[in-house]
């Protein structure tokens, strides 16, 4: 006899508009009576269940059963059809698995079987996982499939097949594959988060958690508590009334107990005088006593059961028959002051309660809160390096804050792509308002700040030595700088150095067409090996120089001779005149020697030396 598996999409099908209704329902009825049909046969599942990796016969398979339009992606009607297909023989397989008491992951499996590892169920969810991944089916198929498996399971069978999920991570954390099947995944997992114990499952539970902070990016919403509640319903239950028999100071036990209702909900503090009063009025109690009671290391190291595993329970014990141990208990102190102190971070929290809050309050706050500090300093062992951790955990805390209430932008920064400018188009300028970016700036400064411009601090103008200083360095070989790193090959640099010079040292502004832009550094921050380079004679180039003015003046003087007619009166007149003048020249020269022995400057000798020349000249041709 024939059975028909009535799935979800046929049950969503039947749900359609009264138009649609006929045609949809014949036609999921068909596609359902010949997968029925194809499963008695057993055709699809030997298909499935070939030996050898997916990727060898995964596609053909589908395409001899489903025979799609295109060779390679289906069509979403086809896809509905093979997710049909996939979910209906999984739940088949499953309730085999369910009647013959096999583990659902291991049913199937031969124990003959030493290199096939995997049952049925696995083997169909790698095949429908590399159909996802190459993109031949609808990503989210593989989710959807997870889904199912994991609500008809029990928790055993869960944790077998989240073993599963967990193996498999990064193929289902891909892009293509976590942007169909993300939303499906994490009701998945809440859905197991739900169905666990918090108290019996806690490592089931830490994996889930993990896998989720894995499997989702950081900027993730849903994993952020955007608002900022707090859980309430988490109550600390303790004695009310005192014990009989029992000589314990009730009232401090009670006391200290009462500091968790506060703990459990700080907004309750921010707005309300009366409720912060009886808090600090507690919390004073209970760091008072932990000064009268300090631990010492000997104690610390005898009564700290935070290393062993037996021990670790969510909550501690509230009996108070357990008060006087648990008070000798260094990680139990800790524990409590660090409460205190995630308390107070939270009434700081920037931009938080600043209305509510008064002076006094803060005052309070910060008073606390080095008390607890100091106490934790104290608690043995290593409390000043728990300390330490505590402090930058906070602090790293407040970023965390700020990034929430600026709406949890996402860290991950895509690239920015190039825009490619084709050959014929011309790139647009931009433009500025006073004609270039760094006069538009500087007139924005100026608005702003009326004494941007007249502020004497503003621009300092260097020195000569400050500026050629860099430059000096460079040249001293000891310094071993490389010369593609020298000053003198950037223009700016030079030219700026030159304007400089030619306003306050002109004298060394003069040796640049003789040494170059080197011979501009001053003497003095020059190493004496390299000093004396420029310290040197004039160069072949200066006494060429100084020959071509003087053959020029020569010249000039021929011309002026050849185009003035003089008489031999006019001539002895003219010798005469030249001679006076030579006597006044030797009188100059023989004065500028004086001077040049006194230290004068060198350029009155040249121009006697050019004075005595151009007699000599004159000599000659009125000789002639």
């Amino acid at each position: 006899m024939l059975t028909i598996s009535f799935t979800p999409s046929l049950v969503a099908t039947i749900k359609l508009t009264p138009s649609t209704r006929p045609a949809a329902v014949s036609a999921t009825l068909n596609s359902e009576l010949k997968f029925s049909q194809s499963t008695t046969d057993g055709a699809f599942r030997k298909a499935i269940l070939q030996a050898g990796p997916p990727e060898t016969f995964a596609l053909k398979t589908v395409q001899e059963f489903i025979k799609p339009q295109k060779q390679t992606k289906l069509a979403q009607d086809e896809n509905q059809l093979l997710e049909n297909m996939l979910r209906t023989l999984q739940e088949w397989w499953y309730s085999s698995a369910v009647q013959s008491g096999e583990e659902i992951m291991l049913y199937g499996k031969s124990i003959d079987d030493v290199d096939e590892m995997q049952g049925v169920i696995p083997r169909l969810l790698d095949v429908v996982l590399y159909l996802c991944e190459k993109e031949h089916v609808e990503g989210g198929m593989i989710f959807q499939l997870l889904e199912d498996l994991t609500e008809m399971s029990t928790m055993r069978n869960c944790k077998d097949i989240f073993r599963y999920i967990e193996s498999k991570q990064d193929i289902l954390g891909k892009q293509e594959l976590f942007a169909r099947g993300k939303l499906v995944m994490l009701r998945t997992c809440n859905q197991l988060l739900r169905r666990l114990s918090k108290a019996n499952d806690v490592v089931f539970c830490g994996r889930i958690l993990m896998f989720l902070a894995h499997f989702f990016p950081l900027s993730e919403r849903s994993a952020v508590n955007i608002k900022g509640v707090f859980n309430t319903s988490n109550e600390t239950k303790y004695e009310k009334d005192p014990p009989e028999g029992i000589s314990v100071d009730f009232n401090f036990y009670r006391t200290f107990w009462s500091l968790q209702e506060y703990f459990c909900n700080p907004a309750s503090l921010s707005n309300a005088p009366i409720k912060w009063q009886k808090f600090t009025a507690s919390l004073m109690v209970v760091l008072n006593t932990f000064d009268a009671q300090p631990l010492s290391e000997e104690e610390g190291a005898e009564n700290n059961l935070e290393e062993e595993a037996t021990t670790f329970n969510i909550k501690y014990l509230t009996s108070s028959k357990l008060m006087g141990l648990e008070l000798k208990d260094p990680s139990f102190r800790r524990h409590i002051l660090l409460q205190c102190l995630i308390l107070f971070d939270y009434l700081k929290a920037p931009g938080k309660n600043d209305k509510d809050s008064s002076e006094s309050m803060k005052e309070e706050i910060n008073s606390c809160e080095d008390r607890v500090k100091k106490l934790l300093e104290v608690t043995p062992p290593k409390g000043k390096d728990f300390l330490h951790s505590i402090e930058h955990i906070l602090d790293r805390e407040k970023n965390w804050v700020w990034w929430k209430r600026d709406g949890c932008q996402p860290f991950e920064k895509q690239p920015i792509e190039k825009k490619t400018v084709h050959d014929g188009a011309k790139k647009r300028r931009a433009r500025w308002r006073l004609g270039n970016k760094e006069l538009s700036q500087l007139w924005k400064w100026a608005d702003q700040n009326p004494n941007a411009l007249t502020d004497s601090q503003r621009v300092r103008t260097p020195t000569i030595s400050d500026y050629w200083k860099p430059l000096a360095e460079d040249m001293d070989d000891s310094a071993g700088i490389e010369a593609e790193y020298h000053h003198k090959n950037n223009r700016v640099y030079c030219w700026k150095g030159l304007r400089f010079s030619a306003r306050q040292d002109l004298e060394g502004f003069s040796k640049f067409t003789e040494h170059g832009i080197e011979g501009v550094v001053p003497l003095e921050l020059l190493p004496p090996e390299v000093r004396s380079k420029f310290q040197g004679k004039p160069s072949d180039r200066s006494k060429r120089a100084k020959k071509e003015e003087m053959r020029s003046t020569s010249h000039q003087v021929e011309e002026s001779q050849i185009a003035t007619p003089a008489s031999e009166m006019e001539g002895e007149g003219i010798r005469a005149d030249a001679e006076a003048s030579v006597a006044v020249m030797d009188t100059d020269v023989s004065a500028a020697t004086g001077n040049n022995s006194q230290g004068a400057p060198q350029p009155q000798n040249q121009m006697n030396i050019k004075s005595k020349a151009l007699i000599q000249m004159l000599d000659k041709k009125l000789g002639n």
